[in-house]
């Protein structure tokens, strides 16, 4: 949903991306997870609706992402040059701009992906995400809770394991960065 979205409102500018702009930024005034919790309460308690919670939850930071990316490469010499040589504009976006950002997607995703791991999480512990008894860290958490004084490893080790899994993405995404960073800058 993000990228179409941003490649269309920062090629085409104007109005689009005015629109486009306005309802990002007003989506972004929220914080991720309330936002997520929000979602989350207004479908209803499962699995789908967590996922799509998440999602529309990570919508606008991507929508943010690749309207930058669309505005700084539609200004480049190869895609005028294309658009003057007869392409289109879904050509020049599809062809041109959303390749040349792929490297900034890659970093925003392993960014994306830890804020999901732990809205993920925060959802399945109130109950509005995965329901036992399917597996979830979240609903180990919640179900550890009453057991917390006789068996405090219940919720150490779920615990440690959202922290590795977000730990372990940011690293990635850290890497990915300093690898695919075009100035070099190491």
């Amino acid at each position: 949903v993000a990228v179409p979205v941003g490649l269309v409102a920062g090629y085409y500018r104007g109005v689009v991306d005015s629109v486009v702009s306005r309802i990002t930024d007003t989506l972004l005034a929220f914080p991720f997870l309330v936002l997520a919790v929000g979602l989350a309460a207004v479908l209803g308690a499962s699995m789908v609706n967590a996922a799509i919670a998440i999602g529309l939850s990570q919508v606008p930071n991507l929508v943010r992402v690749v309207r930058g990316e669309a505005l700084r490469l539609a200004g480049e010499d190869y895609v005028a040059a294309s658009v003057a040589a007869g392409a289109r504009g879904t050509t020049a976006m599809f062809r041109h701009i959303l390749p040349n950002s792929v490297n900034a997607l890659l970093v925003q995703v392993t960014v994306a992906v830890p804020q999901a791991i732990i809205g993920e999480a925060l959802l399945s512990f109130l109950g509005l995400g995965v329901q036992p008894p399917t597996p979830s860290l979240g609903v180990m958490l919640s179900a550890a809770q009453t057991y917390f004084a006789q068996a405090p490893w219940l919720v150490v080790f779920p615990g440690i394991a959202v922290v590795l899994a977000t730990l372990g993405f940011n690293l990635l995404g850290d890497g990915l960065r300093d690898a695919l960073d075009p100035k070099g800058n190491r």
